[in-house]
């Protein structure tokens, strides 16, 4: 069998990475990446001193396009492949990340009228400033007794579509009236390599409220919400969806071109970061939780059953392997916390010690911490520096660390910060148990597991489940790839069935992390804690986070100055 190649873009919330994949042999031909030139917007629109609220996370999307060219025309140049070789071209996005368009494509914020108007612009998935909107649908629709609520949880989360649409309705109606769609960055960019607009069942079912079975909820619940609403899905969102896998359409001769690639070669839907990873870490079956771990985590486990967790991020039939209910849960802020303390509260020292070492920052913070006895600096965090994605689904919460004294170590913060992304994976598991989903094993991918081996058996001994690693890196490029060759299809040099495309291209190290029985005792007691401060804090009892973030809030308003 001669080779044929696939390639696959993931868009992260810093950059796109392009890959290449053999789809004979499973080998990366070639891997580039291109950071947006605009990277996050949080503080004000590029090039303007437009200042943009608390909680506002912006991007631009001829960043998206740029990035998509440049990152694939290097990919192609540096394989030294001919362009007859590729069959197929996909990609994975963030989500939700979304922006309001025009009937042709073009987004708002790329019109001159609009060019400074924040709402015109992409809201990325970490946009968090349409929290009020998400309180007031969770509202209604618990009013309402809706039935979809129970998919989600029991909450639906302000990072989703229909918060950050109620956001600019209620902000700037203007530019809610002026788009024709608001659209998935997903749906968007694939759009831009077909020339026709094609929307992904995924990105729908876990970030829109819609469903296989029953479809969008009914326009009396967007009423309720407000009467501008009531036609809300079919002025702004449409009701055709295609399934992960299918093909959107075709490269367009000017993309082709762009690209180098050839006109015409199949382009697949659109697809969710997490949701692609599953098939190149090779779960495609239920049983296993998928922990897809960077800046946040997102966590994907399948089931041949429907049941509904509380606070879990949705459960989507067909969501990521066609014929299994995929369950996402997740937490807002992982690889991000630690980048925050290394960027923040480390000594120069230590940078010093590093740079002397010819080490990483992060290394020597690892080398010191492994040094300690589980329990030893006497701390205890809460991992909620950006919110609660699972099981709480509440962006208000904030960071907290426990037990601090004059004597407290840099590298004892580190490891009690570990520990409490651990705390809090456990405890989505236990709620996944408790429902009545088994969870039997982890599978790990992502950038924190590869480099972090302190980190893989704190998780393994405080969640007390085994952990696969999965090989591949850039396992949503690769995801991509590879239901862009089943879009493909079999005679076209790609695949079948996303099942077929896992045999081939799966990876999986042969080293597995093992829960230490020992371990697991002495974390089991500190996790006991840890459920007590989630519970004390999240639910309700002691809602000081949040009065202490409006406080916040309101000083910088008012121009409160301290004497």
């Amino acid at each position: 069998m001669t080779s044929t190649y696939s390639i696959g873009v993931d868009f992260g919330s810093l950059s796109a990475r392009s890959v290449i994949v053999d789809l004979k042999t499973g080998n990366i031909i070639a891997s580039v990446v291109k950071d947006y030139p605009d990277a996050v917007i949080t503080n004000h629109l590029p090039n303007t001193s437009i200042p943009l609220g608390k909680d506002w996370a912006l991007q631009n999307p001829r960043d998206y396009v740029t990035c998509l060219i440049d990152s694939v025309k290097e990919a192609i140049s540096s394989s030294k492949l001919a362009k007859e070789e590729i069959i197929s071209i996909g990609v994975d996005f963030t989500a939700c990340t979304v922006l309001p368009v025009k009937n042709d494509g073009t987004p708002l914020c790329e019109l001159p009228a609009f060019r400074n108007r924040p709402h015109a612009w992409v809201k990325l998935w970490k946009h968090h400033a349409a929290q009020y909107a998400a309180d007031k649908l969770n509202k209604i629709a618990e009013e309402r007794k809706e039935p979809f609520l129970a998919r989600y949880g029991g909450k639906i989360s302000s990072e989703w579509l229909f918060p950050k649409l109620m956001q600019i309705l209620d902000e700037d109606p203007e530019i809610y009236q002026e788009m024709d769609g608001f659209i998935e960055a997903t749906d968007w960019i694939t759009w831009q390599m077909t020339g026709k607009e094609t929307r992904n069942s995924c990105t729908a079912g876990y970030k829109a409220m819609w469903s296989e079975d029953t479809g969008y909820p009914d326009p009396s619940f967007f009423k309720a919400l407000d009467p501008r609403l009531e036609q809300v899905v079919s002025e702004k969102l449409g009701t055709d969806l295609l399934p992960v896998g299918s093909k959107a359409g075709e490269l367009t001769a000017e993309m082709a071109q762009q690209m180098g690639l050839l006109p015409g070669i199949a382009v697949c839907v659109g697809n969710v970061d997490a949701h692609v990873s599953v098939a190149p870490t090779g779960v495609i079956n239920s049983g296993t939780m998928l922990n897809i771990m960077g800046t946040s985590t997102c966590d994907i486990t399948l089931s041949d059953k429907e049941v509904f967790v509380p606070g879990m991020c949705g459960v989507v039939k067909n969501g990521a392997v066609p014929g299994y209910y995929a369950y996402e849960s997740g937490q807002n802020a992982v690889g991000d916390i630690f980048a925050w303390f290394v960027d923040t509260q480390v000594p120069a020292s230590y940078f010093e010690e590093a740079k002397q070492k010819n080490i990483s920052i992060h290394q020597l913070l690892e080398e010191k911490a492994n040094q300690l006895a589980i329990g030893e600096s006497g701390l205890l965090a809460l991992d909620w520096w950006n919110g609660n994605r699972s099981v709480l689904v509440d962006t208000d919460l904030t960071g907290l660390i426990l037990g601090m004294t004059l004597g407290t170590k840099p590298e004892e913060i580190y490891r009690a910060l570990i520990e409490a992304t651990a705390f809090g994976k456990r405890l989505v598991i236990d709620t996944f148990k408790k429902a009545g989903v088994e969870i039997n094993q982890l599978m790990v991918c992502g950038g924190l597991p590869h480099k972090n081996q302190m980190l893989n058996q704190i998780y393994a001994d405080i969640t007390q489940k085994e952990i696969s690693i999965a090989e591949h890196l850039q396992a949503p490029a690769i995801g991509a790839a590879m239901f862009a060759a089943v879009a493909a299809g079999k005679e076209a040099g790609g695949f079948t069935t996303i099942e077929e495309a896992a045999a081939n291209i799966a990876r999986i190290q042969d080293k597995k992390v093992i829960p230490i029985p020992q371990n697991m005792e002495r974390y089991e007691l500190i996790y006991q804690e840890y459920v007590k401060l989630h519970d004390y804090f999240g639910r309700g009892e002691n809602d000081v986070m949040k009065r202490l973030k409006k406080l916040k809030a309101t000083s910088k308003k008012e121009g409160v100055n301290v004497c």
